[in-house]
């Protein structure tokens, strides 16, 4: 059976974008790339509140100057990090090799999705605890959750037709609420634990084989 669930383009999918950046010189993509790197290092090894912006210039090779003009602050920082990585996570699933990319079948791509999901977060669940707690509800206004629920969505009335498409993909994105996640980080829970906690639990609600 042919897939149809795999976004091949904006129109077949009806995914709503995440905002791309703007069109850049090549030096100024480059340095960029360099600052969100040296952060993206140094915030796992400190943690965000205890990296400065002197720290982060000093490790991407730019001066002060070129991190404040460009990213405000450390917090500005903080969210173009995690915007350029939910960027690039909807690049694999719009165009990427599947399971997670189009030509998978929808259950292996629901789980593919939330394997890959949860290591994101795993790795910046800082950076995800300060968006989605910014504000009451921040978490379901932002951009990123409503186009991960409309992927979702869309293969899970694939999966399981009689199912109502639009609750079963907030119930799947549920577990991956950031207070949550650190929550059980806090417990001893490992990453692997919650993957595969979280793939039994698919296989059980939309079927498939085995996690």
């Amino acid at each position: 059976m042919k897939d149809s669930t795999g976004p091949r383009s904006v129109s077949q999918s009806g995914l709503p974008l995440l905002d791309e950046p703007r069109p850049e010189r090549a030096d100024a993509r480059r340095n960029r790339l360099k600052v969100l790197e040296a952060a993206e290092r140094l915030f796992a090894e400190q943690g965000v509140k205890n990296v400065s912006l002197d720290a982060i210039a000093a490790a991407a090779g730019v001066g002060k100057g070129t991190v404040f003009r460009r990213f405000g602050d450390r917090a500005g920082l903080a969210v173009a990090l995690l915007d350029e990585r939910e960027v690039e996570l909807q690049a694999k699933i719009l165009s990427g090799p599947p399971p997670l990319g189009p030509g998978a079948p929808a259950v292996e791509r629901v789980t593919a999705f939330l394997d890959s999901y949860l290591e994101l977060l795993d790795r910046h669940v800082e950076l995800f605890l300060d968006s989605e707690n910014a504000s009451d509800g921040a978490r379901y206004r932002i951009g990123s959750y409503r186009l991960w629920h409309r992927h979702l969505a869309i293969l899970v009335a694939e999966a399981r037709p009689e199912l109502d498409a639009e609750y079963t993909a907030h119930f799947l994105l549920a577990p991956l609420a950031a207070d949550l996640h650190d929550a059980l980080r806090s417990e001893g829970f490992e990453l692997a634990r919650m993957q595969s906690g979280l793939r039994a639990s698919v296989v059980r609600l939309l079927g498939g084989p085995p996690a």
